[in-house]
């Protein structure tokens, strides 16, 4: 559940998550920390073993190429910023944002980071790591609905608090929840770069939405494509269904033939080979009705 003082922070940005009067320092102002008397004091350093990835971190793909890179640079220049850390268990901190530069510090062999300590609560972890990723445009467009959907179920935010606290249009919050609902191939497609955000879109609510996602690989198909094909298919197969249950005169009279004698509702159903009759009641009166009448023919034959 989330904690009453976040949730007030909300859609104030990251300085108000920092500057509530518990904590003291700004996700955007990483060259300082604050002790408890609030002077200005050097970073603290941690052991890299002693730091540990958390669980909370919405990004679940973290590109290799990008990675070495910002180990080159820290190998060269040392790292410039902290990493955001709380405190963990058994002397073990888990990291609230840097986790590339984490990553990096492994792979350029640098055995003390800097680091600045804040005590937060798992919907802050969350919140932030969210924030620190948007602003970076790191995340895929499923990474960032699975941590909208997180802060929703886990942390009772609603989708009016998340469009305040990454300061996007609650419309833009939801469209990003209902590509959840895609099969999983077509996600593992977005977040591959295998198709866009845009296609996606088209594909929701899409018969055989699998395989027009395979199609758009295959051809490249622009959106715009993607949607008069969906819409050429919806209409075929409203066309076919229309057909398919298209009756005959001989079928239509005997259902007005029944409704005038039975004074209810009729449709009946016939595929060639066999079919069903229905009747519709509004009432239990009505339905005992019909029971009498017919148990009523069935005794006097």
């Amino acid at each position: 559940m989330a904690n009453k003082k976040s949730k007030n922070s909300l859609g104030k940005g990251l300085d108000a998550l920092f500057n509530d009067g518990t904590n003291d320092l700004s996700l955007q102002n990483l060259s300082i920390s604050v002790d408890s008397d609030s002077k200005p004091k050097a970073f603290n350093t941690l052991p890299i073993e002693k730091i540990y990835p958390s669980s909370l971190q919405p990004r679940k793909y973290f590109n290799d190429t990008k990675i070495t890179e910002l180990a080159s640079s820290i190998k060269e220049r040392g790292l410039l910023q902290p990493i955001l850390v709380r405190e963990g268990d058994a002397g073990n901190y888990e990291i609230i944002a840097g986790e590339r530069r984490w990553r990096a510090s492994q792979i350029a062999k640098i055995h003390e980071i800097p680091v600045v300590v804040k005590n937060l609560s798992d919907t802050e972890v969350l919140e932030v790591a969210l924030i620190e990723n948007l602003q970076r445009s790191d995340l895929t467009p499923i990474e960032e609905a699975e941590g909208f959907k997180k802060l929703i179920d886990q942390f009772g935010h609603s989708q009016n608090d998340i469009a305040n606290l990454v300061s996007k249009s609650r419309s833009h919050i939801a469209n990003l929840l209902r590509l959840l609902n895609l099969p999983s191939q077509i996600k593992k497609y977005l977040e591959d770069g295998k198709i866009s955000m845009g296609h996606a879109r088209a594909l929701l609510g899409a018969k055989n939405s699998l395989s027009i996602a395979k199609i758009i690989i295959a051809k490249g198909l622009s959106v715009r494509a993607v949607e008069q094909m969906i819409a050429k298919n919806n209409s075929i197969g409203n066309t076919i269904h229309i057909e398919k249950n298209k009756k005959d005169v001989n079928t239509i009279a005997i259902e007005k033939q029944l409704q005038d004698t039975l004074g209810l509702k009729v449709n009946i159903q016939f595929d060639g080979k066999g079919g069903s009759l229905t009747f519709y009641y509004s009432d239990l009166e009505q339905l005992d009705e019909l029971v009498t009448k017919v148990l009523k023919k069935s005794f006097n034959k």
